[in-house]
């Protein structure tokens, strides 16, 4: 079955209008979960709240929301999200977001573990997860093997723990059973890619992503990969 975001993508606006009418037509040509999710509000790591429709608003932007912020497959993607150059991203005039579902504190020592510089937000409280159908608990995952993982599920499983118990805010950093998902939006609320991650290794391979928005791919194979816990 089609994903229902996916098939409710709305076509293209044509004609020349002004600019306040031009984005009533997009928000009520948005399905209704895109609507209601950009109204939620997402946090920086300074406490500053915003709707979640405005990252896309004005620029096509890749959304990736991942699980908890101590899950050591979502910071080995987030690590490959990381290399990523700017300037790539620049020439396609494409956005990247992460958003994670931890406090807006976690997010700054996130980004220094993994080395990622591009924009990252928090939506603590899961709404736009939820709002969007992002799946709870986790199916199996032993057909699934995301190309940005790293390390077995045993020894990423022993490193998270470990991050867990030596963090200075010892807290689970979001909801361990919430999985994630890599969407592409915009301008408005054009829908150009939808993947809702069915496990914690169910991710949207990166260059898939990014030939989808239009920007040149990464080759990750060549760089070294340093795992740390």
């Amino acid at each position: 079955m089609a994903d229902p975001l996916e098939a409710a993508t709305p076509g293209p606006v044509t004609r020349q209008i002004d600019t306040q009418r031009r984005d009533q037509l997009r928000s009520a040509e948005a399905p209704a979960e895109l609507r209601d999710a950009a109204r939620c509000l997402v946090v920086d790591a300074a406490g500053k709240s915003l709707p979640f429709g405005s990252l896309y608003r004005e620029q096509k932007t890749i959304v990736v929301f991942v699980r908890h912020f101590l899950c050591y497959t979502s910071k080995e993607y987030v690590e490959d999200l990381g290399k990523i150059p700017k300037k790539f991203l620049q020439d396609a005039n494409v956005r990247l977001v992460v958003i994670g579902q931890s406090l807006p504190h976690h997010i700054k020592p996130f980004c220094d573990l993994t080395g990622y510089s591009h924009e990252m937000y928090v939506d603590p409280e899961r709404e736009i997860y939820k709002i969007l159908g992002m799946k709870s608990g986790e199916a199996s995952i032993t057909s699934a093997q995301s190309p940005h993982v790293k390390s077995s599920l045993l020894l990423g499983s022993i490193k998270s723990m470990w991050r867990a118990m030596t963090s200075p805010a010892f807290d689970f950093q979001g909801d361990p059973a919430q999985q994630g998902g890599t969407l592409i939006l915009g301008p408005g609320n054009e829908i150009h890619f939808v993947h809702l991650d069915k496990s914690r290794l169910d991710h949207a391979p990166i260059n898939t992503v990014l030939q989808f928005a239009g920007v040149r791919g990464v080759n990750f194979t060549n760089k070294s990969q340093i795992i740390d816990v």
